[in-house]
């Protein structure tokens, strides 16, 4: 059993996912960054600004001193936006003790480098197995103790079993896999998705249109996915569909709430400016679709995504374009 774990970034799952640990007696220390004002986030027991209203057990420990919060850590859990993520590790790496496994919680791609969470960790802890967690995991509902579940993916069986007795709860079930590339993937590539779902509903595009949107952006995530050597069945379990329909139907999902102002006709700038957390599927989509480009895969829904974040085409513009697109089997994907 782990006695002692860090959690890296105090957003609202690396906060949640501490409460978690500490629900089944682990002591975490839960690292800010420096620019972060611990004594002004965390007031009575509470993250204030990312998950206001829940307090937080006496085991969780927010803190910004780095070198005190590795000390005697026997897991670690990063939970760092994707953009930032290289910067954080290369500030942390050196204080991992050696041999620890490492959990990543981060769903996107690198613009720079079009590498995976997991694989910017391992560039800086290569003596540190890695797993990868992920799901239809709202932060708000895990917080309640809602009935959840989630996917530990590793390349070491024993990796992914320690995350899943270490995480899992009599209302968290947690499964493993070994497909950590499948896993890490769907879990980035559905916020684009989830995106495009949010600006049908700004849109008042109904039901219909939303179901076939998050059924064709299935296949296409798939598509990428297998493109990129995840198996195909990754995406249609937890990791995969689970998660694109939480993430496409929640109200508190940051990227379909994101996309639905935008859909409303919220400039882009301001959904981010206005937004008090990284709306992790902007940045995605650039790296998705460099991605597409360069395996050769189609990926039309998130191409018109694409051009209403960046190229500032109006949505509807952009929906009418889909719908128009030349008629074809859908078997043929």
């Amino acid at each position: 059993m782990v006695d002692k774990a860090t959690v890296i970034g105090i957003g609202a799952m690396g906060t949640v996912v501490s409460q978690i640990l500490a629900t089944n007696g682990v002591n975490v220390a839960l690292l800010a960054r420096d620019c972060e004002p611990v004594g002004e986030i965390f007031i009575a027991g509470e993250n204030r600004r990312y998950l206001p209203g829940v307090h937080l057990s006496e085991r969780v420990r927010p803190t910004n001193n780095a070198d005190a919060a590795f000390i005697s850590s026997e897991m670690v859990i990063s939970a760092i936006p994707c953009q930032y993520l290289r910067a954080a590790w290369q500030q942390h790496a050196a204080r991992v003790p050696a041999g620890i496994p490492i959990g990543s919680i981060t769903k996107g791609i690198e613009i720079a480098t079009l590498a995976r969470p997991s694989q910017i960790i391992a560039e800086y802890t290569p003596a540190n197995p890695i797993a990868v967690l992920s799901g239809p995991n709202i932060a708000r509902e895990l917080v309640r103790c809602l009935p959840a579940t989630m996917v530990a993916a590793s390349a070491l069986p024993d990796v992914a079993e320690l995350f899943q007795q270490t995480l899992g709860t009599s209302w968290l079930r947690i499964y493993t896999s070994r497909d950590v590339a499948g896993v890490e993937l769907a879990g980035a590539l559905k916020n684009v998705i989830a995106l495009a779902a949010g600006i049908l509903d700004g849109l008042r595009a109904g039901d219909n249109a939303k179901a076939a949107l998050v059924t064709r952006g299935l296949v296409e995530i798939t598509r990428l996915g297998v493109a990129l050597g995840a198996r195909p069945d990754t995406f249609v379990g937890l990791a995969g569909v689970g998660d694109l329909i939480t993430t496409s139907v929640s109200p508190y999902g940051r990227n379909r709430s994101a996309g639905e102002r935008i859909g409303q006709g919220v400039a882009v700038r301001q959904v981010i400016e206005e937004s008090p957390a990284v709306i992790e599927g902007i940045p995605t989509t650039k790296a998705v679709l460099r991605l597409a480009e360069r395996h050769d895969v189609e990926m039309p829904i998130t191409h018109a995504v694409y051009e209403v974040l960046f190229e500032d085409k109006p949505p509807l513009v952009a929906v009418t374009e889909l719908m128009n697109r030349p008629p074809k089997a859908e078997d043929r994907s």
